[in-house]
């Protein structure tokens, strides 16, 4: 009888013990992952807006460049042709815009991707970062035209199609760049990584981007640029359909 009792409690203590065990090598599940989709996107998003409004110098940085390009562009000439407008416009944008999107990743720790890599979904991470840096470089380009336009001139003649070159043109930067920075992260000089692995990718756009904004300043006269507007499109798929395809690959490394 003794040893009935003795063999019942050892084997009772022993699934205690695995009990506790099993508590602290299993981790919890954490509530966001029963979040819908869409609640988890507005959340993630949520948290890019929230950092980069804690870290404000960096927003600020990219502003105070952005008017020190438009200011040296006042000093060097006053009175600058359309064609040379366009170009430069462009290249201010784009210089911006690597800026902006190149600290994506690279502000955040590995202690912290490790903490999103157990809770959230990468295809959702991507897609608030790509939503958010569209926006930022969106606010971006609008901030550039109109300081530049005060000190430069206004050339534009058809102002609907480069508004919607200027939207085309924040979302494909967005995807690329965002899709870039991530691959960049990996590396120790991250922003060099950037600016060489960008610069093929980044190439077609641009040049879709001086050539829509070129008809808009009336400097070609071309009534079918429909079929550009659907390149640069096309692009911004073939771009964010890689990016989710290629993004979980990147993230479990």
């Amino acid at each position: 009888m003794y040893k009935r009792k003795c063999e019942g409690w050892y084997t009772s203590k022993l699934a205690t013990i695995k009990l506790q065990e099993s508590r602290y090598t299993t981790l919890p599940s954490p509530r966001i992952q029963i979040m819908p989709s869409f609640n988890l996107f507005l959340t993630l998003l949520r948290k890019e807006f929230i950092i980069e409004f804690r870290q404000r110098y960096a927003i600020s940085g990219i502003v105070l460049y952005v008017f020190s390009m438009v200011f040296v562009v006042y000093i060097a000439s006053i009175k600058v042709q359309p064609p040379v407008w366009n170009i430069l416009f462009w290249l201010i944008v784009l210089f911006a815009s690597i800026n902006a999107v190149v600290k994506s990743f690279v502000q955040e720790s590995g202690t912290r991707q490790l903490y999103y890599y157990q809770l959230v979904d990468p295809a959702m991470l991507i897609l608030s970062k790509i939503v958010y840096n569209s926006v930022l470089l969106l606010v971006l380009s609008t901030l550039s035209y109109g300081a530049y336009s005060l000190v430069a001139g206004n050339p534009v003649k058809d102002m609907p199609l480069f508004a919607l070159v200027i939207c085309l043109g924040s979302l494909g930067f967005g995807i690329a760049f965002t899709f870039i920075a991530s691959i960049a992260a990996k590396a120790n000089n991250s922003a060099t990584l950037m600016a060489i692995l960008s610069f093929p990718i980044i190439l077609p756009i641009l040049l879709t981007l001086v050539r829509l904004s070129a008809i808009s300043l009336r400097l070609i006269q071309d009534t079918a640029y429909q079929r550009d507007i659907y390149n640069l499109l096309a692009i911004d798929v073939i771009l964010l359909t890689l990016t989710f395809l290629l993004f979980p690959f990147i993230w479990r490394d």
